[in-house]
């Protein structure tokens, strides 16, 4: 599935450019994506864009500059483990999310069925979350969702 949300994100640049659902199956399915991975894909971008527009309408305008703090569950933290969290955190206080998109990546984790949730994947449903707002990455995030987490290749400092 996150293949298929890779390839999206670098073959239409907003999501209102992709087709229709049945015609992005059919296109996903002449490159050679599975059926079923299609369909996962495509039902995990609708819930993306329900959840989206229902967070919206829920939270009151002032939630996207609130400087609470977020206290996970028991079943969050099993789930996403502590580098997703971290990882979340990081963009919080770097005010690269809001708590809106803070919530909308959380749910996206969960619902991926996989404990604890690879950062790698994190990164991806960050990087979805913020194309279905049609929102780019600012330089520094879009570094952390892009760059490798290989440790043999180390980040220059200059």
């Amino acid at each position: 599935m996150f293949d298929i949300l890779v390839y999206l994100y670098e073959t239409y640049y907003r999501p209102d450019a992709c087709p229709d659902a049945e015609a992005l199956a059919k296109k996903l399915s002449a490159v050679g994506f599975e059926e079923d991975e299609i369909s996962e894909a495509l039902d995990w971008l609708t819930v993306l864009a329900d959840n989206t527009n229902g967070l919206a309408q829920k939270l009151p305008e002032a939630a996207p500059f609130s400087t609470g703090f977020r206290v996970y569950a028991q079943q969050e933290i099993a789930i996403l483990g502590a580098p997703a969290m971290g990882f979340i955190q990081f963009l919080e206080s770097a005010a690269l999310l809001n708590p809106q998109q803070r919530e909308i990546v959380i749910e996206r984790a969960l619902a991926i069925n996989e404990s604890p949730v690879p950062l790698d994947k994190i990164k991806v449903i960050v990087l979805m979350m913020l194309w279905s707002q049609g929102k780019e990455p600012d330089m520094l995030m879009f570094d952390e969702l892009l760059l490798s987490d290989d440790e043999s290749e180390p980040r220059l400092l200059h």
